[in-house]
Order: C-alpha cells, then structure tokens, then sequence
C-alpha cells in the first residue's frame, strides 16, 4: 500500500468555534481523509467537540485575553516546529499565531506551505477594534505589513474568487494564486417541505414571519444594523421574530436577548432548521470573502439581502436571485426586508434562483477536487 502524503491543516479557527473557517473544515476534512493523512492544529477552544474519525487533531491553550470576540492561542513555536517536520504539506488557514508560525517553520525546514484566504486579516482585524482612528492609521498597516510578509514566503494560495486575488495582488502580495471556490452540501441545505412545520420545529409561531442571520457575532458583521432595521420594521408589521444563530461579542448577545421577538441560539452543530424556519436571511457584513452562510441560505431556498462585499456581490444578481443594501443604512435595509414581507412571489421566486445559483456554481465535489489537484503537485 502506498504511503499518503502527511497534510499538516494549521489553523487559528476551529470546532467548536462555528465560524466560517471551521465550517469549512468540518465539511472538507472528512472529504480529504481518504487521500492525506491529516493533522490539524487549532487552538483549544471551550466547548465540546466531537472527534472526526482518522484526523489526527492537536490544541493550542489560549492566550486570558480576546480581541474583539476572538480570544488568540499562545505562540507555542517548538511544537508548530515539530508538526511542520512530521509534515509533507503545510496547508495554512489564517495567519493568526498558529499559522504564521507554521508559515515562518515551513520556510526554514524547506516544506512546501499553502494558503487558504477565509478573509482579508487587515480588514477582519481592524473592523473589530471601536476605535477607528487608531483601527486604520495604526492596527490596519502593520497587520497589511505582516499579511504581506507572510502570504509571500507561500509556495501557492488558494483563493476563493478572482476577486480576493485582485484585492491581494494590490496589496503587494505576490504568490501565485488558483482560485478554489467555496461549496455547499445542497442535498443537507433543502427547502423545507413546509415553512409552517419548520418554524415550529424550532418553537416559532407558523404564522410569524422569521428574518434571520447565521454566523459569528462579530463588530464586521454589523448586526447592530440589522438590529436597527428590525426595531424600525416591528412598528409596522406585528407578527415578526429576528433569529440569530450565532455567538460572539457578549454586549451584543445580551442586546438581543433583552427583545422580546429575537431569539438567539447560541450552539448548534446543525444550522439547517434554523435556516429552513426563515423567511429573508440578512448578511449586514462590513467584509467578507465568499461568506458560506449565505451561499448556505441560499441552497435552502431563502430570498436573501446582502451588503456589497467580497465574492458576494459577483453571485448575487441585484432582484434577480437576491438584493443589495447599503452598509450601515438600516433604513434601506428595512425597506427592502418590508418589501419582501408584503410581496410573497417575489420572495420566493429570489429564493427559487438563489438556489439554481448554489447548484450550478457551488459544489464540495469541485472544491475537494481543485485542493486535491493543486495538493498533488506537492507530492
């Protein structure tokens, strides 16, 4: 039996943290198993988690602090060190501590290293800082600087749209770059047979009308404006819950229980009744790469409305397969929500093509498939 190549998955996000990263990796790892064998190193996040069989998984303990609603692992540079020697392949996922060590170590020990863009790390960190000022004048070059630094000692990264790698080709980065998009599992992300029955699944009247979000709870993601929206819609329409699925930042978890008509849920290891139950998916976003919770809405059949960022406003057809509202401005916002409240077909038909839109051009067959073809010259 021939040996498989050793893949060394390092990564600053993982399970149980449900964020885009980790969903990512719980739908691609057990899909690579078969062709690598696989060690991931994540930090220890709190929680529970249940082992993916045949992945061998090493945590980091983390930093007492947090940056926004994200609390970083320690530098732990001997243990990176050993990993990355043990190692055929270096597939990195951030470039928090654990995958800028594992970049640096890689370089040394002559190892090949690959790259996988979530998000613009200078973005993603200065957007979660209050102070904006010190945010884009101080934070956001340095973290531009060490992004720049990193990303270019990589032998190959893979992006998730034409788009990031124009962003990262102007910001001076300069590795060759493929791009590997994004899937989605449209046989587990279904329309509901019913939306009644869905909504009280999840205990939710059948007869209110469900807007929601699904993701991490984080300052980019700008909740707080669809917050806003909410408050403004609840004067005009009575039968309205706001569902969230989703933690983070704990002022803003503690702001939406105090409503009455949202309901946050907090953990869940299977999203898909919670999307099903909804009748508009909101993604409010500041920034984003491709964002696969919309890309996941979408496969179940939900009229979507979205901020121009990222991948996002490339697969989006503006009235076709979902809509666009300006960021920050709750009031369009709620407008374009109150508008797909009243009109009931045009609801459904943007639901109807959002899904068309998954199935023909999101698929974790062809994602599996562009990891393993660039992988394979590495080994």
């Amino acid at each position: 039996m021939i040996a498989k190549p050793k893949l060394l998955i390092a990564t600053d996000s993982f399970l149980p943290r449900w964020d885009g990263i980790s969903r990512f990796l719980s739908e691609i790892v057990p899909k690579l198993r078969n062709y690598y064998d696989i060690t991931i190193i994540a930090p220890k996040f709190e929680g529970k988690f249940n082992p993916i069989e045949r992945v061998n998984i090493t945590r980091v303990p983390l930093f007492g602090f947090r940056i926004g609603d994200y609390q970083p692992p320690k530098l732990m540079s001997k243990l990176l060190k050993e990993h990355v020697e043990k190692a055929d392949i270096i597939w990195v996922q951030t470039i928090g501590p654990i995958g800028a060590l594992a970049i640096r170590n890689a370089k040394k020990l002559k190892k090949p290293v690959i790259a996988y863009i979530h998000s613009f790390e200078w973005e993603l960190v200065t957007k979660s800082i209050s102070t904006k000022k010190i945010a884009d004048y101080t934070i956001k070059p340095i973290i531009k600087s060490i992004a720049k630094n990193l990303y270019n000692r990589c032998n190959i990264i893979m992006v998730p749209s034409a788009e990031t790698a124009k962003v990262m080709e102007k910001h001076g980065i300069k590795s060759p770059k493929v791009i590997v998009k994004l899937g989605t599992d449209t046989e587990k992300f279904l329309p509901p047979g019913s939306k009644e029955e869905a909504k009280e699944k999840i205990g939710v009247d059948k007869n209110k009308k469900v807007i929601g979000f699904c993701g991490r709870i984080g300052k980019e993601k700008d909740l707080i404006t669809l917050y806003k929206a909410f408050l403004r819609l609840e004067k005009i329409h009575k039968n309205l819950v706001l569902l969230i699925v989703g933690q983070g930042i704990k002022k803003l978890e503690r702001l939406f229980k105090e409503k009455e008509n949202i309901r946050l849920i907090k953990k869940t290891s299977n999203v898909v009744p919670y999307l099903q139950a909804m009748d508009i998916y909101v993604l409010p976003s500041l920034t984003e790469t491709t964002s696969l919770s919309t890309l996941e809405a979408m496969s179940c059949g939900i009229a979507v409305i979205v901020t121009k960022v990222g991948h996002v406003k490339d697969y989006i057809k503006d009235k076709d397969n979902g809509l666009f509202f300006p960021k920050h401005n709750n009031l369009i916002l709620s407008m374009k929500i109150d508008w797909l409240l009243k009109e009931g077909y045009v609801r459904k038909a943007l639901g109807v093509n959002a899904r068309k839109t998954v199935i023909k051009n999101f698929s974790w067959e062809q994602t599996v498939n562009r990891i393993k073809k660039v992988m394979n010259g590495f080994s």
